[in-house]
């Protein structure tokens, strides 16, 4: 100890019967259906809420779901524009009114350091202070950390790189060429705003899922909730490993709805190449797999619109909307890149929309794969008696990983978590299973 410095209060461990860790929209949901159930708990968030959306997004983004989406457990979206896509300071007050009216303690700034399993539950450690636990749900979200190739580490010094993450706005990046890589969400939507801010973007393209804003008069999300899409559920999935790993779709909020996919990139200006392959020196090479990785995304496009179509038939929508439409194919370079030396000078700074992964750093627990993944079953922490998931992309539908998708896995984690936490009460004898996809509690 320190001469002179006051010796440091020992707090005791505080306990409560379920803790939620991450006060984002799936926190939020999880803690609305445990109030409901009358289960002590509390939320702790690192931040503030809404953390992630506050910190770690880019000025301009938006919603790719419309504002009629933007529901909550309990509360459907209030404002007047429900066409429209909120950007992050509506998003953020959202969440924030809907926190103010939850009945649950939030306790905000504070940092979970460690997790490790117990007699009965889990020892939570945080920042300020030690909590135990009998179930424990985790709702940290899937994107805290970029993921990005090894190769990053051997750009040349004079070459900015940086990741969504640390992306804020144009005016930041040093003037010159931009190097995008990757053709998800998010790598359209930063290739579209730094092609329009006057700079020259080259956008390396793999797999993609290509998605028209709008289908025969409606959002596309219409027509994939309508048709049931958004609620096909993990067990009903061949791959579901595939799944989860599948790429945000090219889509983008905004004022007015308009396409985002590489046709409408391209009548910009943008430069497509294929995915980026290596680094040899200073010339970076691109895979001959552009002409392929678009003919899939095109593919997959017209058979989705086609079930579409036949979904409206089936159910007498087809007369009421205007007639069917198919996007024209995508459009490529004659000859496409295969190389590009930074040496030249061209690109000045490599932006990596390459994914995200969640950070579990801080769990002490066995449950990840050969990979790092955890292992879950919809939900439900494989071999972690009362550990669970929320927020995770498929987590138990394909809708998981959206806002308006958190209220049905909470709904049905919280019953599964209440009836272990019952059949733990009644000496193991757990009342009949609410959900018959969930695993035994």
């Amino acid at each position: 100890m320190i001469p002179g410095r006051p010796r440091p209060l020992h707090r005791p461990a505080r306990a409560v019967t379920a803790l939620v860790i991450g006060a984002g929209h799936a926190g939020l949901a999880m803690g609305h259906h445990l109030a409901q159930r009358g289960i002590d708990h509390v939320i702790l968030e690192r931040g503030e809420v809404a953390n992630a959306w506050r910190r770690e997004r880019w000025d301009s983004l938006r919603l790719l779901t419309p504002n009629w989406q933007c529901r909550l457990p309990g509360q459907p979206y209030p404002g007047p524009d429900p066409e429209g896509f909120m950007g992050m300071p509506a998003l953020i007050a959202l969440l924030e009114g809907y926190a103010r009216r939850l009945a649950s303690p939030i306790h905000t700034g504070t940092r979970v350091t460690a997790v490790r399993a117990m007699d009965g539950g889990y020892r939570v450690e945080t920042d300020r202070g030690t909590w135990h636990c009998r179930a424990l749900v985790i709702a940290t979200g899937a994107t805290q950390l970029p993921v990005v190739p090894a190769l990053a580490e051997a750009l040349p010094p004079w070459i900015e790189s940086l990741t969504p993450l640390a992306y804020r706005h144009p005016s930041q990046l040093p003037p010159g060429g931009v190097l995008v890589v990757g053709a998800a969400a998010t790598g359209v939507q930063l290739a579209d705003e730094l092609q329009r801010s006057g700079r020259q973007v080259t956008l390396a393209v793999g797999e993609h899922l290509r998605l028209p804003r709008r289908y025969r008069g409606r959002d596309i999300q219409w027509w994939l909730e309508q048709a049931g899409l958004l609620d096909q559920r993990f067990d009903e999935v061949e791959d579901i490993a595939r799944a989860r790993r599948a790429p945000s779709p090219q889509l983008v909020g905004g004022p007015s709805p308009r396409d985002l996919d590489l046709n409408a990139l391209s009548e910009r200006g943008v430069r497509l190449v294929g995915r980026l392959a290596g680094l040899s020196g200073t010339r970076l090479q691109f895979a001959g797999s552009l002409a392929m990785h678009c003919s899939a995304a095109d593919l997959k496009l017209a058979r989705l619109l086609d079930n579409l179509d036949a979904w409206a038939l089936a159910h007498g929508w087809h007369d009421a909307l205007p007639a069917p439409e198919r996007p024209a194919p995508t459009r490529l370079p004659a000859r496409p890149r295969l190389g590009l030396d930074l040496a030249a000078g061209e690109i000045k700074t490599v932006l990596w929309a390459t994914g995200f992964r969640p950070d579990f750093s801080w769990l002490q627990v066995p449950v990840f794969d050969a990979r790092g993944r955890l292992r879950h079953h919809g939900g439900v922490v494989e071999h972690a008696p009362g550990l669970y998931a929320m927020g995770l992309p498929f987590l138990r539908r394909r809708k998981s990983g959206a806002i308006h998708g958190a209220d049905d896995d909470a709904r049905e984690l919280a019953d599964h978590l209440a009836a272990r936490l019952a059949g733990a009460s009644t000496g193991g004898r757990a009342p009949r299973r609410p959900e018959a996809a969930l695993p035994a509690p």
